[in-house]
This record gives structure tokens, sequence and C-alpha cells, in this order.
């Protein structure tokens, strides 16, 4: 089959991650850049890629590459392109994002522009004629330059791949799915493990736990912009998948995930969340105040994303919640505990330095995944 070769942003921070699910897709990792992968593969792995991959943000067809210094190197490159392979006569195309590192050209409006312009005279040389109609298909185009070197792709996701379609309802501050799901990959932590967010929010982490336990592929059931163009996938690739990704997926599986917030309100929406998810049987969601944070068996895990203290008058009550949490963890027996956070003083405030710490962006704001390691079972222990 034709290989493509198609590149994978993720959050910074998370390429190991993702490059460890293509390698398990059975794909060959190409590149491995700040930020996103670049794999080989057929017209498959696109449908697989969508439905199966964790971590990522979108699949992107890579059109290609090429240095550009000034906007008449950048038009004539993107004018190069094999547009035509790709966008029928009435597609919709256009630049939806571009983005600029130690680059000469750095205007988003502008690359988006003459990108844009590019392509229509690349087109209608192609396909000899003045005007499209763009009455078809969508294809949105993302590009990416860095130290002038221009990477283009054609985004086949659409909506991002951390949209999987069960959070209708979220938390002030929520954690994206690809994001939970990279730092649960992040750790030794198995489906038949003991699992506890002490702050869950909107169930974001527990339910990425469940899925995982469950073999649940996370685009299952959702959409992707690839879909119609069935010139360049064929719907039963997609229907293929989908046969592969529900017959993995096994509800049956006993699990020990639970999700504990102070608010009520929260715990319902967690609640309503998993059960559009179809994990509700697989997570006990409880009210509950990180000072309650016990349990009697050991080798657990706490894994969570808890308040930074975005506004000033919250930060005030960073210091006693971080100092109640690193107690309540030390009083578990023999427990590790994972945590996401941009308060700078959260090790201070749990009175111990982190076995690990990891810097992961978290959209634009860098954050710190605090790992501190607990002993591994033994015997029967889980």
């Amino acid at each position: 089959m034709e290989k493509l070769e198609y590149i994978v942003p993720c959050h910074f921070g998370l390429e190991a991650v993702l490059k460890r699910e293509i390698n398990n897709l059975g794909y060959e990792v190409v590149a491995v850049e700040d930020g996103r992968i670049v794999f080989a593969g057929d017209k498959e792995a696109l449908c697989r890629a969508n439905i199966f991959l964790r971590s990522a943000e979108r699949v992107l067809i890579k059109i290609g590459s090429f240095h550009a210094e000034t906007f008449e190197e950048l038009f004539q490159g993107t004018k190069a392109l094999a547009w035509e392979a790709y966008i029928p006569r009435d597609g919709k195309f256009w630049v939806a994002k571009a983005a600029s590192v130690k680059s000469r050209l750095f205007s988003p409006s502008d690359i988006q522009s003459i990108m844009k312009k590019a392509m229509v005279e690349r087109m209608k040389s192609v396909y000899h004629v003045d005007w499209f109609t763009e009455s078809g298909e969508a294809f949105p185009v993302r590009v990416f330059i860095k130290k002038d070197e221009v990477t283009v792709g054609l985004d086949t996701t659409g909506e991002s791949l951390h949209k999987r379609g069960y959070r209708k309802l979220t938390a002030k501050a929520p954690i994206a799915e690809n994001l939970a799901a990279g730092l649960l990959m992040l750790t030794p932590w198995k489906g038949n493990r003991i699992l506890v967010d002490p702050f869950c929010g909107s169930g974001t982490i527990p339910i990425e736990a469940a899925m995982m336990a469950a073999h649940m592929a996370p685009g299952r059931n959702r959409t992707f912009q690839a879909e119609g163009w069935k010139h360049i996938v064929a719907g039963r690739l997609w229907e293929g998948v989908r046969e592969e990704a529900d017959s993995l997926a096994d509800l049956s599986v006993e699990t020990n995930i639970q999700g504990y917030d102070i608010d009520d309100e929260m715990v319902s929406i967690a609640r309503a969340n998993a059960k559009l998810a179809g994990v509700d049987h697989l997570i006990h969601f409880q009210t509950r105040s990180v000072e309650q944070l016990s349990h009697a068996k050991k080798y657990g895990f706490i894994l969570t994303n808890p308040p930074y203290g975005e506004r000033l008058e919250d930060k005030k009550t960073l210091m006693p919640l971080y100092r109640t949490l690193g107690e309540r963890f030390q009083a578990l027996d023999a427990w590790s505990m994972y945590l996401i956070t941009a308060y700078e003083q959260a090790e201070s405030a749990i009175g111990r330095k982190a076995d690990k710490n990891r810097k992961i962006y978290n959209g634009m704001m860098k954050t710190y995944f605090y790992q501190y390691i607990g002993p591994k079972p033994t015997g029967n222990g889980r």
C-alpha cells in the first residue's frame, strides 16, 4: 500500500509517550521533534492513529517541507507542493493555523494569506479554472516554521483529539484528556492497580484511566475530518479500524479507580461524564476533601491535577492544601504519587523532594510533573 508521512503534534514533554504509542501500533517513527512525532504508514495508519492514539493532539498528512526566509520563497515553496493530489476541484481549503519559531517569517496572518494564494495559483494551473467554488469537503492546512524550515501538513482530525466526546461538562480548569492519558502512561500504573485522584474535578483522569484499563480506543465514538475524503481514505478503512477498536474493548474488567472532589456539583459532573464515556461502572466517585484521603490497601497510586492558584486570592490556600496532600500521602502504605502543577512551592509544601520531575507544557503554561515513586508490589500485592 502507498506509504505516507504523518505529523502528530502533542504536549511539549510527552514526545516519548507518543513515540511509544506509535511504535506499539506498529509504525516506523521517522523523526522526534519538540512537540511532535513524524511517522510513516499506509492510509489505514491515518485511521488507526486518529482512533487509537491517546496522547496525540491531531494527525496531519505531511504535504512537504522547504526552506523560506522571504514571503516570495514561501509563496514559491507552497506553490511547488502537489496540492491536487489531496484537494479536489470543489474542495474548501485554507491555512487554519500558522506557527513560527526563530524564523524570519513570523506573522501568522501574512503566512496564512500568502500560502492560500500560492495554493490557489497551483490548483488554477492544474484544474484550468480561474475560480474555485469551495463547496465540497474541507481541507484545513497547518504550517509550522522553525529556523526558516517550513513544514506543511493537511489536518485529518478536525476537532482536536483530546475531544473524545464524553466531556460535556467541565470544571473551571480542566486537564485535557490527551494530557491526562499521557501522564498516566508516564507512570507504571496498570489497570489492575489502585488509582485515586483526590482533586478529580470533572473526572478526566479517572475516566482516561478506566478507558485504558478497558482497552477502549479514545477515538472510537467520534468523527474525523478525513472521513469525508473518500478519494484519499476509503470508508471501509474507517469501518475496519472501528471494528478493531470495538473488538479490543473489554468492559468486564475489574478496576479500583476512585475520584474525589470537595465539590458536590463536580462529583455529579464527573459521574455524568463517566456515564457518557461508558465507564461509570469502573469508577467510584465520592464527595471527599483531601484531608479525608486514606486507603487500607498497599501499593496504590495517586495521580492528580491539584489547584495551581491562578488567581492571587487563591494562592494563600495552596501551601496548606499541598501540605495536607503530602501528609495524607505519607500516611498511605507503600503508595506512589504523581501530580502535575504550576505551583512552584509544591515540593516544599509536600515536605519531600520528588524522585523525578518532568517539565510539561499544559497549553502555554509551564507545569511540572512531580513523581514520588513507591515500592513495587511483592507477592500478590496490587
